[in-house]
């Protein structure tokens, strides 16, 4: 169910809509991009009105970049296509709760609300850890919903590290199974360099002992 996140400007239940969930899908559908590249599956849409201004997928470990989540990326590309680093009026939909450094960014863009999916409870800012958004000091106050097609957002993260655990351990055990026979080719090996017989005697660089001793 979709619930809104504790705050100060928090959207009652009821407007949480068909539109949300629309919105949400094409942010599972950037996440999925992230998934292809190998990333944790993160993705947001950045809308104004009912336009898709800009998209962005979670991509910090191929782009060498540790504020690359999926909302940097779909703010960065909102503000170069409108010419305009701050986006009033618009909305961000992301599969995953943002951190504080996105609520940051997010804020400063002036990002009118917020719908994300899963929770985070490591380091989600939108109340699962702290809640940033329901500080009345600061100067701009975004409206949060929580919990938008949240089973489905947090099974594709479940799926992907389930995944990359099931990886893991292959490569281990495929290691831990080679690491025998990499040990008797290097037996072979340093019998295969000793000699039969003495140096000076004959055929005897002919003729290497072929199996370990």
């Amino acid at each position: 169910m979709s619930t809104p996140v504790s705050g100060p400007s928090v959207l009652p239940d009821p407007l949480v809509s068909e539109r949300d969930r629309r919105f949400m899908a094409q942010a599972q559908a950037a996440a999925e991009e992230a998934r292809a590249a190998g990333e944790v599956p993160v993705g947001a849409v950045l809308v104004r009105g009912d336009e898709v201004i800009a998209r962005g997928f979670n991509h910090p470990i191929g782009g060498h970049d540790p504020s690359a989540h999926a909302e940097m990326a779909a703010l960065r590309a909102a503000a170069q296509q409108l010419e305009n680093y701050r986006l009033p009026g618009c909305e961000l939909y992301v599969t995953l709760e943002p951190c504080l450094m996105c609520a940051g960014a997010i804020m400063h863009a002036r990002i009118a609300r917020v719908v994300f999916g899963a929770r985070d409870p490591k380091t989600g800012a939108c109340g699962s850890v702290v809640d940033a958004f329901a500080n009345p000091q600061l100067n701009h106050h975004t409206t949060v919903v929580g919990g938008v097609l949240e089973d489905e957002c947090g099974a594709a993260l479940k799926s992907f590290f389930a995944d990359r655990r099931r990886a893991s351990r292959e490569a281990r055990a495929a290691a831990a199974a080679a690491a025998p026979r990499a040990s008797e080719t290097s037996e072979a090996g340093a019998s295969c360099a000793s000699p039969s017989a003495p140096l000076d005697s004959p055929g005897a660089l002919e003729s290497p002992v072929s199996e370990p001793r």
